[in-house]
């Protein structure tokens, strides 16, 4: 057995490896000077090409270009017309984000557990969590694999709530053949730099329902509009004249942003088959490895993984998952935990919120570790995670 670098043996790799990294080429670097170049560096032309390519690719009717993933998911809550007191439904196995747009209107997160397998929201638990306060579900495609659309839709129509889907994780992905972004009633996602595409930061909300589109717009440039039709005040002075109809907040995307973006969509499904290719490779490596669980994918999600997940089935190991993240990034590998369940936050425990709420999420959190997926990872990056992984339960196998 070769001994663990974390122990004085030779690491895997002499170079770190992280579990995600953006791909930034000439192409991209080009689009961005452009702009830079330009007469509008913010409120030009660049923001609405990007909103009319991402409605053409997610097939959705509206896009709302925003400032990343979190005023993505705010801005839908407003939309949504999350008030005090209002129940809104999502998952604890999750960025802090997807609950927190929830309180930024007042709103109350409930958290229904998940499935242990896809590690996706668990529509049968969403259903138990249904009150007559509850408003709206937000549904989180974690690790990009898509939540079940139908399932949740048909508890969303049968209850009259308002479906947002949180795929800050999952552009690229298909459900049943159609993209994601035109199945609920919004969709958010996220442009980080560890995501599939980027903008450096940046979102979007994607919606086909033509008042939640204008609630959106509205809600990302401070309620102010040049729309004739949405003014109070008739006639105006002049083309320059605007209003203040509601309470907004600023939340545009950058010209720069939005071209960084535009060449970025034209590689994403290039970057999503190497993503799927690594994954494949990955799965088949740790099938057969008891000391690994790995996610389960449902038949309709035609994924674009954002997250490779393992899972450590600690009652087969001599270690805990401290020890292995540990000994893995003694290996050069640097893996990470996404997330601890937003609910054992000290700010939601003294909310109220207490441990034990969710059992699944709290089982599959013990044990979960993502590896690196990125897919500028050459086959070698590849075969080194996998040795490291291999290496490591090797030596700490009971």
């Amino acid at each position: 057995m070769e001994k663990l670098a974390i122990n004085g043996g030779k690491p895997v790799r002499e170079d770190k490896i992280y579990y995600g990294r953006q791909w930034i080429d000439e192409d991209d670097v080009s689009a961005v000077s452009s702009v830079l170049t330009s007469s509008y560096l913010t409120c030009g032309p660049k923001v609405n090409t990007l909103e009319r390519t991402l409605e053409s690719y997610t097939t959705a009717k509206h896009a709302v270009a925003v400032s990343n993933g979190t005023a993505a998911l705010h801005c839908a809550c407003i939309a949504a017309g999350i008030k005090p007191g209002d129940e809104v439904i999502t998952t604890p196995l999750t960025f802090a984000a997807s609950a927190n747009c929830i309180l930024y209107c007042g709103g109350i997160p409930v958290f229904a557990d998940i499935d242990p397998e896809t590690y996706n929201i668990d529509p049968e638990n969403i259903e138990k969590y249904i009150t007559n306060k509850t408003k709206a579900v937000i549904a989180v495609d974690f690790t990009g694999q898509s939540v079940k659309n139908k399932e949740i839709r048909d508890i969303c129509d049968k209850h009259n709530l308002i479906f947002i889907e949180d795929a800050a994780h999952a552009i690229g992905t298909k459900y049943n053949g159609k993209p994601i972004g035109s199945l609920a009633d919004m969709t958010c996602f996220s442009f980080h730099p560890v995501k599939t595409i980027t903008a450096g930061e940046g979102g979007v909300i994607t919606t086909n329902d033509d008042l939640f589109y204008r609630k959106l717009v509205l809600a990302h440039t401070h309620g102010i509009t040049h729309d004739e039709d949405l003014m109070e005040e008739a006639p105006h002075e002049g083309n320059w004249y605007y209003e203040q109809v509601d309470l907004g907040f600023n939340y545009r995307m950058t010209d720069f942003q939005a071209a960084l973006l535009l060449s970025q969509l034209k590689k994403l499904e290039t970057f999503k088959a190497r993503r799927q290719e690594i994954v494949k490779r990955y799965d088949e490596a740790f099938k057969n490895i008891p000391e690994i669980i790995v996610q389960k994918e449902i038949m309709e999600s035609d994924t674009c993984r954002h997250l490779y997940i393992i899972r450590l089935d600690l009652n087969k190991l001599s270690c805990t998952r401290r020890e292995f993240y540990d000994a893995m990034s003694a290996e050069n590998v640097q893996c990470q935990i996404h997330y601890v369940p937003v609910y054992w936050f000290p700010y939601y425990k003294h909310l109220g919120y207490k441990r034990g709420l969710c059992p699944n999420t709290e089982e599959v959190y013990k044990g979960i570790m993502s590896i690196p997926l990125y897919p500028k990872m050459s086959d070698q990056d590849m075969e080194d995670v996998i040795c490291a992984v291999i290496k490591v339960v090797e030596n700490y196998r009971k």
